[in-house]
């Protein structure tokens, strides 16, 4: 694994234990109101990591992990995020990604780590700051 996955890997995990503690504290306000268990093991923790992922990626290009692993998510362009490529970028990780890694693991980690199957359908790129 190269340097910049696995910053990548720790910001992933950084944003995942914030997600998971606001997941937590808005799962106490919905079960008043929505019973469905499933809805809290599957809906809740998706909108929760989506939205505050977009927010802040929206915002700075940087999310609260990437910050702190010294990594910024920017256009291939240069130019700033589109809120289309965002969604994109994350649909995409959190579908189809994983059988791209399935498929072919040496090729995943595109440009030194820079670059993952998602940021390319996106036209995202991954750099150190």
């Amino acid at each position: 694994m190269k340097s910049i996955s696995k910053k990548r890997t720790k910001a992933f995990f950084i944003d995942l234990a914030i997600s998971t503690a606001v997941t937590a504290g808005v799962e106490c306000l919905l079960r008043k109101k929505i019973k469905n268990e499933a809805f809290h093991a599957l809906v809740t923790p998706t909108v929760v990591m989506w939205s505050l992922e977009y927010a802040q990626l929206r915002k700075s290009g940087q999310t609260i992990g990437y910050k702190t692993m010294g990594i910024a998510l920017e256009s291939e362009e240069g130019s700033e995020l589109t809120c289309n490529q965002i969604l994109k970028r994350m649909a995409y990780r959190d579908t189809v990604a994983t059988f791209d890694f399935m498929k072919d693991r040496e090729g995943f980690e595109g440009e030194d780590g820079a670059e993952f199957p998602h940021d390319r359908y996106a036209g995202t790129v991954v750099k150190e700051v």
